[in-house]
C-alpha cells in the first residue's frame, strides 16, 4: 500500500534521526520538487544532469551510483550534460543554448528533463531554468521547482550526499509503489 509523499518523506528523514534533522523544516519544498521529478522518472523520462563546476564530483558519483546493480530496481536513463555536448561550458548566449535544447529534444523525443546543482548564479544552470521540467538543487537563489541551499554553508558537501540518498532511497520506494509521488 503506497502512502503520500510528504509523509513518507518525513518519516525517512526521521528515520536516519539527527543526521537529517537540518532537513525535517524544508521537508514540504523537498517534497514538493521531489515527487515532480520522481513522477517524471516513472514516465520514463531521461534525466539530463547538469552540476556547476564545484559539483562535478557530485555529478560524477550521481551517474554512476544510480544504476548500482546492487540497487535490484529498473535502470534510470540519466546521462550528464557533457556526455551529450562536451563543450557545454564554451556556450554563450541564447542562441546556442536554444541550438543544443532543440538538439536534445530531437535526440529525446522531448522525454527528458534537466537536473541542476549548484549555484543559480551559474551560466551552467541556464539551459535548465528555460525549462518548466526541470528539477533543481539551487545555491542562493530562489526558483521555481528548486529544492534551495546555502553554497556558504560548511557543511553543504555532507548535505548534498545526504540528499542524494535520501533522493535515491525515494526513487527506490517510488519505483516499487511503496510511496505515491503523484499523491
Amino acid at each position: 500500500m503506497s502512502s503520500d509523499f510528504a509523509q513518507w518523506s518525513l518519516d525517512a528523514i526521521r528515520a536516519e534521526g539527527g543526521s537529517l534533522s537540518w532537513l525535517e523544516e524544508s521537508r514540504f519544498e523537498w517534497s514538493k520538487t521531489t515527487a515532480y521529478a520522481l513522477e517524471q522518472i516513472l514516465k520514463g523520462k531521461t534525466i539530463v544532469l547538469i552540476t556547476d563546476e564545484k559539483r562535478k564530483w557530485l555529478q560524477e558519483y550521481i551517474v554512476s551510483s544510480i544504476n548500482d546493480i546492487a540497487l535490484e530496481r529498473p535502470l534510470i536513463p540519466i546521462i550528464s550534460i557533457e556526455s551529450i555536448y562536451p563543450y557545454y561550458d564554451n556556450i554563450n548566449g541564447g542562441e546556442m543554448i536554444d541550438m543544443l535544447d532543440d538538439m536534445i529534444a530531437l535526440s529525446y523525443k522531448n522525454d527528458y528533463f534537466f537536473w541542476y546543482i549548484g549555484k543559480g548564479e551559474d551560466k551552467r544552470s541556464d539551459i535548465a531554468k528555460r525549462n518548466d521540467e526541470s528539477y533543481f538543487w539551487i545555491f542562493d537563489e530562489d526558483f521555481n521547482n528548486a529544492f534551495r541551499l546555502k553554497s556558504y554553508d560548511p557543511h553543504l558537501d555532507i548535505k548534498l550526499l545526504q540528499l542524494y540518498r535520501l533522493f535515491d532511497a525515494s526513487l527506490s520506494a517510488t519505483i516499487f509503489g511503496e510511496v505515491d509521488a503523484s499523491a
